[in-house]
């Protein structure tokens, strides 16, 4: 009898060993094994990072993979690729030599992860976080709708996925080990490629967004290369070079070359914003540093013609007792008239096309900068970086009716030196980067493989005017500009 029951006893010892086994496997589904052994049986435990308590844990769900690429309350925790982008790896790792170490140390309450499963979590990561059937998050379509963050502080990349809103990519830009400062970003009219320019480079760089792939750069010397305007058949580009001896670099986009750069010593000075009349043949940049724009006809690029358009009628351009500093200028979208922020008087002036004449002067925000039109609203937005309409934040985004020049709303809700501003008209979005570089602003989630303060991201519903709630996603150091791909 005895050695029956201990027959029975040994095998129900078995049994449930089996049974624990085969849950076991079912609770890794999603993840490689050797990975899911480590989050889910050590990360998504009871009272941590599972559904049912992920409100108190970062908003982060870890039981399966497809949760994983949910995000947190804080957005992305894994980019696939990139795991020192990646602040999952900073909140597990307690060794100097494998990266960024953040507190609390996960898994929290319970044995730090040792030395090989963390190598382990990074590599996976660095390979693509692959699912157990090989599959790559944000890498089944190739259409994707897409937007991409200049990260100035850290010579790279983010790339967004629109429909989860979650940081999909980081991709590195620039062709020195030093930082040159990736400064302005733009996608082709065809959607099909992207391209950047640095404030401290000599490059422009040319990437598909199919895949967010390298195709090539153009060199096009040193310089501080602020703005740039693509033409509408995605064949060419104007690139300014912002110093006290300003530059505009024509370059072919198809063929990657330099064409010929636009320079006049003593007459170019300070230029920034630049923005063309649809047949590309009339530009106008702006003087950062005084109070007045330069108009170039460039229907004979061997001979280009340079005159001026002062802000204020009756100035000269020599009058520097009041000083407008104009940052940014843009065309209405039936071209008709143009937009100028002037960041020193804290205000937008339009202009006819047709012949310069000034039609209105719009009172907004402190140091108005950026502009992004919306067709389908008629909006003018206008990033003001400065602004302290909020008390404890600091900038704010003002929307104008670009046909009664009216200031129809003051978004400012936990925005933080607010600067590249982007209209996704497919999605009914707008993008708002928060520069959040002063110590003063908002603390971030994590830390940066970088160095500095990570900034943020926040939408708006273009039909209600109202940020989306709860929607704060950050990302690397000083993001910057935008440029959307629908």
């Amino acid at each position: 009898m005895n050695r029956i029951i201990q027959f029975l006893i040994f095998l129900f010892i078995i049994l449930v060993s089996s049974c624990k086994k085969d849950i076991s496997t079912t609770e890794l589904q999603g993840y490689p094994a050797n990975v899911g052994e480590i989050i889910v049986k050590k990360c998504a435990t009871s009272g941590c990072h599972v559904e049912s308590s992920k409100a108190a844990a970062g908003g982060l769900a870890l039981e399966t993979w497809d949760k994983l690429f949910e995000g947190g309350s804080a957005g992305s925790v894994v980019v696939p690729f990139s795991s020192e982008q990646s602040w999952l790896s900073y909140f597990i790792n307690t060794f100097s030599d494998l990266g960024i170490s953040l507190t609390p140390t996960m898994p929290i309450n319970s044995g730090k992860l040792s030395y090989k499963e963390v190598e382990l979590l990074q590599q996976w990561i660095n390979n693509g976080a692959p699912s157990a059937n090989g599959e790559i998050a944000f890498a089944d379509d190739p259409n994707r709708n897409k937007f991409y963050v200049t990260n100035q502080g850290c010579d790279i990349v983010t790339v967004f996925d629109t429909k989860s809103k979650l940081a999909m990519r980081y991709v590195k830009v620039g062709v020195s080990e030093n930082i040159e400062t990736p400064h302005n970003i733009k996608v082709s009219p065809d959607g099909k490629y992207w391209y950047v320019i640095f404030a401290t480079g000599d490059v422009i760089q040319k990437f598909r967004t199919a895949d967010d792939s390298f195709v090539g750069s153009i060199e096009i010397s040193q310089g501080s290369w602020n703005t740039f305007i693509i033409s509408n058949d995605g064949k060419f580009a104007y690139i300014v070079d912002f110093s006290n001896n300003g530059r505009i670099a024509y370059v072919d986009l198809e063929n990657l070359n330099i064409i010929k750069t636009i320079s006049a010593a003593s007459i170019l000075f300070t230029p920034h914003g630049i923005t063309a009349t649809a047949d590309f043949k009339t530009l106008y940049i702006t003087n950062q540093y005084g109070n007045y724009i330069y108009k170039i006809d460039v229907s004979n690029i061997l001979l280009p013609e340079i005159s001026t358009v002062v802000i204020v009628p009756g100035q000269t351009q020599s009058d520097v007792h009041d000083l407008y500093d104009p940052h940014e200028v843009a065309l209405s979208p039936d071209g008709t008239k143009y937009f100028v922020s002037c960041q020193a008087s804290n205000e937008v002036r339009v202009f006819k096309q047709s012949n310069d004449s000034l039609l209105a002067v719009i009172p907004v925000g402190v140091f108005p900068l950026e502009f992004s039109f919306s067709k389908s609203h008629s909006y003018l937005f206008v990033s003001c970086e400065y602004d302290q309409s909020q008390i404890n934040f600091k900038g704010a985004v003002y929307v104008i009716d670009y046909n009664t020049f009216q200031v129809v709303k003051i978004l400012n809700d936990n925005l933080f030196e607010p600067h590249g501003i982007a209209v996704d008209e497919k999605n009914n979005l707008l993008i708002i980067a928060n520069r959040n570089v002063s110590p003063n602003g908002p603390a971030p989630h994590h830390t940066s493989v970088c160095g500095g303060r990570n900034g943020y991201i926040r939408l708006v519903d273009l039909n209600s005017l109202e940020f989306l709630k709860s929607y704060r996603s950050e990302v690397s150091t000083d993001p910057y500009q935008i440029a959307v791909k629908n």
